[in-house]
């Protein structure tokens, strides 16, 4: 009886450990995909599930979106009742979608990031707009499409290079040219998207110690990143700025003030807006939207060609 009770008071000493030490696990999410209109600045659910959906972006012909789960992107066609129906694309199950991926301005490609074994990160790849035909475009990770140029020609990215955990931002031109370096700072840079007169690159950086918005040419920032420009800061975390295509409106998403990353889901951020003229803020940003969310909620550029709506997503856990 002695020897089972030692037993026992092992037995539950290594249960009491394990329990103080197990990691918990995630809280089960929902998701609402949203299109805020810029007429009447309403937002209207369109989408809900539960389980992680992000980054919703328009098909140039504003006909339906694309957003990701579970590593797969699907085609979300519009209903009859104004909700939206998933279709996965046909993008083989070896590739890992994340959340950057967007249609060329045309229609006709889409550009996505994935991970594909024998690469432990993400790479960017070329496909047709239903997923078919993929190539490779990066073949150096980690590696995560952001935009076009509105010519179509050529990306813009965020990668890591020569065995660095510095996020720097790249070009490549999509007819087999070499990517190009555009900023050089220690400190990450991330979220490029190109204005639509194809001049200027929007994008964020911890480059003065808080994530701001900054531009620079659509050539780079140049020699010691000279030629970037902090645009707004406004005191929070301000991460994937967005320029509308008629180029009047920028909307970017701000986390809280500390927030040491944009991977959150679950944070009071704020999706804020500011006109534009020539692709230069014309006053303070205006918040737009006050909701739950973080990472998958903007990331890459969700605006309707028309520049009247964005799309957007929130998260809640499930009950």
């Amino acid at each position: 009886m002695a020897g089972y009770k030692a037993i026992l008071g092992c037995f539950l000493t290594v249960a009491a450990v394990a329990q103080q030490t197990a990691t918990p696990l995630p809280q089960p999410l929902r998701s609402r995909m949203w299109i805020y209109r810029m007429n009447d600045h309403k937002a209207h659910q369109v989408f809900q599930a539960d389980a992680i959906w992000e980054a919703p972006t328009w098909s140039p012909d504003g006909k339906y979106l694309i957003a990701n789960s579970g590593g797969t992107i699907y085609r979300m066609d519009p209903q009859s009742d104004g909700s939206l129906k998933p279709q996965r694309l046909q993008i083989p199950s070896e590739y890992r979608c994340n959340n950057d991926k967007g249609f060329s301005p045309n229609g006709k490609l889409l550009v996505f990031s994935a991970t594909k074994a024998p690469a432990k990160g993400s790479n960017v790849y070329l496909a047709n707009a239903d997923g078919t035909n993929i190539r490779p475009l990066t073949t150096e990770w980690n590696s995560y499409f952001h935009g076009f140029t509105p010519d179509g020609g050529t990306i813009v990215f965020v990668a890591q290079r020569n065995g660095t955990k510095q996020f720097d931002l790249f070009s490549l031109p999509l007819n087999g040219g070499p990517e190009m370096r555009l900023t050089t700072d220690e400190r990450r840079d991330d979220g490029p998207d190109v204005t639509p007169d194809g001049r200027m690159i929007y994008f964020n950086s911890e480059r003065t110690g808080q994530q701001s918005i900054w531009r620079m040419p659509i050539t780079g920032a140049g020699p010691g990143d000279a030629r970037a420009q902090k645009m707004i800061a406004d005191g929070n975390e301000d991460w994937f700025p967005h320029p509308s295509p008629n180029g009047k409106m920028l909307v970017y998403i701000a986390y809280p003030k500390g927030t040491a990353t944009h991977d959150p889901r679950t944070l009071q951020v704020q999706i804020m807006g500011v006109p534009l003229h020539k692709g230069t803020p014309t006053s303070t940003p205006k918040m737009l939207i006050t909701a739950t969310g973080g990472q998958g909620t903007l990331n890459v550029n969700s605006w309707s060609q028309d520049s009247r709506s964005f799309a957007y997503v929130t998260y809640e856990p499930i009950p």
